[in-house]
C-alpha cells in the first residue's frame, strides 16, 4: 500500500473501498549508524496524518496512540532504537475508520439485523458530510533527528506600527534549562534586519515589507526568514539546534462592515476546496497541489477555505509563498445529532482545535479560524458548545478571528452571537425551486439583510452553486447542465455586486473541484458542483469566474494568456 495514499481505491478489490475497522501498516526501516549509536541524538518518529485512530508500534513495543485524522502527530523513539545491536526499526501503524457521535467528524454505526435481508453481523456506517470518508495514512511518515536539547515550539505574531514591523516571538526548549538561544530575521535577499536573544521578544523591522495577498499588492507575499539556533555545552563541545521559520508581516481585523488586511477592506473571491482525486484519494501529491495552485491563479482567486478539515502543511506552506488567504477549518462537519454535543465530544472538539492552532498558527496566510461546517446550530446545547469553543480558539490564538459556517435560520442560530464573521451557505435554486432562477435574487437578498440585520457583522457567502456534469448542455438551462450552473452563478453576482458595496466581504464557490462521495441516488460518481472536473479541467463555470475574479481585483494587468502563464514552483524544485 504506498504512503502517502487512502487504501480505498488503489486496489481492485470491492471491500477493501468501503472497509469500515482496523487497517494495519507496517514497514522495516534501516536508521543511519549515527541515530542507533549517539546518545545525544534525538529519534522522533512523525505521522503526517492517519484518518481516523491510530494506534503506532515500535519493533512491537507501544509508543503513542492519536484520535482524528488531518493533524500531525509523532513519538520520541530514541530509546527503542538505541537500546542495542539492531541498526534497524521495525514500525506499525494500526489504523481503525469507524466514526461514533463523538468523532470528529461524528458519524454513527447502524447495524442491519434482519436475517432475511443482510448477513449476520451486518452494518453500515452513516455521516452526515457530503464526502467519501477516505482512510489510511494520507500524509507522509517521517524519521527525522535533533539534538536532546531542542526547539520545540515557536509562536509569532505581528503587527505594524507606523511603517515599523514588529515581529513579537516565544520560543520553547525542551531538554535543558541550561542554554544560549539567538534569533534573526533576515529578508528575502539574505540580509539580518533584526536580532535577539532569549525565549521572548520583539524585533523591529524599520520600512518593513509587508504580507500582503495575491492580486491585492504589486509584490505580494513578502516572506521574512525568522533564524532560531539553541546551544548547549557538552562533553563533547557545544551542540545546537536550528530552525527556520517563514514570516510573513500582516494585520488582520474585523470590524462591523470590513474584513481588513494591514488596515486595508479585503474582499475574499476564491473557492472551497477538498483533498481528493483519482486513486490516491485524499493522500498528498506534489503534483495535484501545484496543479491546484496553477488553476487557483490562472482563476484570479485569492482565497479559500480548507472544507471541512486541515489540509497537509505543504498547502499552507504554498498559501504563504503566493499570498492565498486561507480559512482554515477543523473537523468539524457534521455535527447535527444531539449527542454529538455533550462533554465528550466538546473536550475532543477543544483538544482537536488546539492541534490545529499549534500547527497553523505561524502561517500568514491563514485570517482566520473555522470551528465547523453546517452544525446543527439550532439544537439547544449549541449556543454553550459554540460558545465554549470560540472562546478556547481566542484564548489559543487572540490574534485571529474566529467563525464557524452555518445553514441554520438566522433567528434560531444559537453559535451565531460568537462568531466574528458570519459565514452562509445557501443553495437557492438547486436544493429546492429547482430550476427556478428567477427567485434567486430576492431570497439572497433577504438572507444578507436578514443576517446583517440581526447581528452587524461582515457577511461571507461561504459556500453556494449547483452541479454540472461535464459535457451536458442545454438552452434554456436545465439542471445539471453547464449552462445551469453557470446562470445560477450569475444570479447569485448580481446580489454579491450590490451587497459588496455594504456588508458582505467574500464569496466562496462550492467547489473548486468534483469530488467523491458515498453512493447515492443523487450523486452520479460523486458531487458534481466543481467548476473543474475532478481531473482538473475546465466547465463553462470556471471561465465566467474567471472573468468575475480578474475583475473584482481590480488589477491593471490583463490576466495571463493561456500559452503564458508562468508555472509555480514546487516545494523542491524551480519550475
Amino acid at each position: 500500500m504506498p504512503v502517502p495514499s487512502s487504501f480505498n481505491d488503489v486496489g481492485q478489490d470491492r471491500q477493501l473501498r468501503s472497509f469500515v475497522g482496523w487497517v494495519w501498516y507496517e514497514r522495516e526501516v534501516t536508521l543511519p549508524q549515527r541515530w542507533t549509536q549517539d546518545l545525544g541524538t534525538r529519534v522522533v518518529l512523525r505521522i503526517g496524518s492517519a484518518h481516523y485512530y491510530a494506534i503506532v508500534w515500535v519493533n512491537g513495543v507501544h509508543v503513542v496512540e492519536h484520535e482524528g485524522g488531518h493533524l500531525p502527530f509523532e513519538a520520541d523513539i530514541s530509546k527503542l532504537v538505541q537500546s542495542g545491536p539492531l541498526s534497524s526499526c521495525r514500525i506499525t501503524i494500526a489504523i481503525n475508520n469507524t466514526l461514533t457521535p463523538h468523532t470528529l467528524p461524528p458519524g454513527t454505526i447502524l447495524h442491519r439485523t434482519d436475517t432475511s435481508k443482510y448477513p449476520k453481523g451486518y452494518f453500515v456506517q452513516n455521516t452526515n458530510f457530503d464526502f467519501f470518508n477516505y482512510a489510511g495514512l494520507h500524509r507522509p511518515v517521517l524519521l527525522y533527528t535533533t539534538p536532546t536539547t531542542y526547539i520545540d515550539d515557536i509562536t509569532v505574531t505581528t503587527s505594524v506600527d507606523q511603517g515599523t514591523g514588529l515581529v513579537d516571538y516565544q520560543i520553547f526548549v525542551q531538554g535543558s534549562e541550561h542554554f544560549q538561544l539567538e534569533v534573526r530575521l533576515l529578508d528575502q535577499e539574505g540580509k539580518v534586519v533584526a536580532q535577539g536573544t532569549g525565549c521572548r521578544g520583539q524585533l523591529q523591522v524599520p520600512n518593513a515589507h509587508l504580507w500582503w495577498p495575491y492580486l491585492m499588492h504589486e509584490h505580494p507575499a513578502y516572506l521574512y526568514s525568522l533564524e532560531v539556533r539553541v546551544t548547549t555545552q557538552t562533553a563533547a563541545g557545544p551542540v545546537s539546534d536550528f530552525y527556520t521559520l517563514p514570516v510573513g508581516i500582516r494585520t488582520v481585523e474585523v470590524t462591523e462592515r470590513q474584513f481588513l488586511i494591514n488596515g486595508k477592506p479585503f474582499y475574499f473571491h476564491g473557492v472551497n476546496k477538498h483533498e481528493d482525486a483519482d486513486i490516491r484519494g485524499r493522500g498528498f501529491d506534489w503534483a495535484l497541489l501545484v496543479k491546484d495552485f496553477n488553476l487557483l491563479r490562472w482563476l484570479g482567486a485569492n482565497a479559500f477555505r480548507t472544507s471541512h478539515y486541515p489540509y497537509a502543511e505543504e498547502v499552507l506552506q504554498l498559501c504563504d509563498r503566493y499570498g492565498i488567504v486561507v480559512i482554515d477549518e477543523s473537523p468539524g462537519v457534521g455535527i447535527v445529532l444531539a449527542q454529538s454535543y455533550g462533554n465528550r465530544s466538546l473536550q475532543h472538539h477543544l483538544e482537536v482545535m488546539g492541534e490545529l492552532v499549534r500547527r497553523d498558527k505561524n502561517h500568514p496566510a491563514v485570517v482566520m479560524w473555522s470551528v465547523a461546517n453546517e452544525p446543527a446550530s439550532f439544537l439547544p446545547p449549541a449556543g454553550y458548545y459554540f460558545k465554549t469553543l470560540i472562546a478556547h480558539t481566542k484564548a489559543l490564538d487572540p490574534s485571529r478571528p474566529v467563525t464557524f459556517v452555518t445553514n441554520s435560520n438566522y433567528e434560531a442560530d444559537l453559535g451565531a452571537p460568537y462568531v466574528d464573521v458570519i459565514c452562509v451557505n445557501s443553495y437557492y435554486s438547486w436544493y429546492h425551486d429547482y430550476g427556478h432562477l428567477e427567485v434567486i435574487p430576492l431570497q439572497l437578498a433577504t438572507q444578507f439583510e436578514n443576517w446583517y440585520r440581526t447581528y452587524q457583522k461582515p457577511i461571507i457567502q461561504s459556500e453556494y452553486g449547483a452541479g454540472a456534469i461535464p459535457g451536458f448542455h442545454q438552452d434554456p438551462p436545465v439542471m445539471f447542465s453547464e449552462e445551469y450552473q453557470k446562470a445560477l452563478l450569475q444570479q447569485y453576482h448580481m446580489v454579491l455586486d450590490e451587497k459588496r458595496k455594504n456588508y458582505v466581504v467574500g464569496e466562496l464557490i462550492w467547489n473548486f473541484a468534483d469530488f467523491m462521495t458515498d453512493q447515492a441516488p443523487q450523486r452520479v460518481m460523486g458531487n458534481k458542483k466543481g467548476i473543474f472536473t475532478r481531473q482538473r479541467q475546465p466547465k463553462a463555470a470556471a471561465f465566467l469566474l474567471r472573468e468575475r475574479y480578474w475583475q473584482l481585483a481590480n488589477d491593471t494587468r490583463r490576466p495571463p494568456a493561456a500559452g503564458g502563464a508562468q508555472c509555480l514552483e514546487s516545494g523542491l524544485f524551480h519550475v
